[in-house]
């Protein structure tokens, strides 16, 4: 799994396509600026999780220009997290899965998003094909305490907010933490925050 990675699309700005192989790639919408155009001619909002397995090859590209496809013209930058997965098979044909996931997080939990792993089958939004890894997510108010799984590797990312890291310090917007061997641990957030944990029982050969 890849660290997760925050983009800023300005309005009416464009990425050249990019081509893709294997990769799963996952995105979501963090803020509540209006949307991004995947190869599909989708539009990704907060709330929404989207899966994008390259498999032999797609050609991938996001533009900030929502209102082309029904939405209000802004002038806000889109923000957007992306993450990468190896998947357990290759030269698969090219998978596309979304859903969303905005009344889950009000829980003020950690939810499931997505996951190849047997545990999660019934529980994961998002189907992953690499059954190591899941991904969880939380959007939490102040004071609210979420516990970390156990697993041999979590990948912590804070993405909006602040939150406080049992026995090691606050993880402000952007920040992330690597956690071998450890489980248990509790997220404690300092206010307004969205969390974002890769769970992991395997190293990438």
């Amino acid at each position: 799994t890849e660290t997760p990675r925050q983009r800023r699309r300005l309005p009416l700005s464009q990425a050249e396509p990019e081509p893709r192989l294997t990769l799963l790639n996952l995105t979501g919408k963090a803020g509540s600026s209006t949307s991004m155009r995947p190869p599909q001619n989708g539009v990704i909002y907060p709330g929404l999780a989207q899966r994008m397995s390259a498999g032999r090859g797609i050609l991938h590209s996001e533009k900030n220009d929502s209102w082309n496809l029904g939405g209000e013209k802004h002038t806000q930058p889109v923000h957007f997290v992306q993450m990468w997965v190896v998947p357990d098979e290759t030269g698969r044909n090219p998978q596309y899965q979304q859903l969303e996931i905005d009344r889950e997080l009000l829980a003020g939990d950690l939810i499931t998003i997505a996951s190849g792993m047997p545990a999660h089958r019934n529980d994961a939004a998002i189907t992953l094909g690499n059954r190591y890894a899941a991904l969880h997510g939380a959007r939490l108010q102040a004071g609210d305490t979420v516990e970390l799984p156990d697993a041999p590797y979590l990948h912590v990312f804070a993405a909006r907010g602040a939150v406080a890291l049992e026995d090691e310090g606050d993880l402000h917007a952007g920040d992330a933490a690597r956690i071998t061997a450890a489980g248990g641990q509790r997220l404690i957030a300092n206010g307004a925050a969205e969390v974002l944990v890769w769970e992991m029982h395997a190293r990438v050969a």
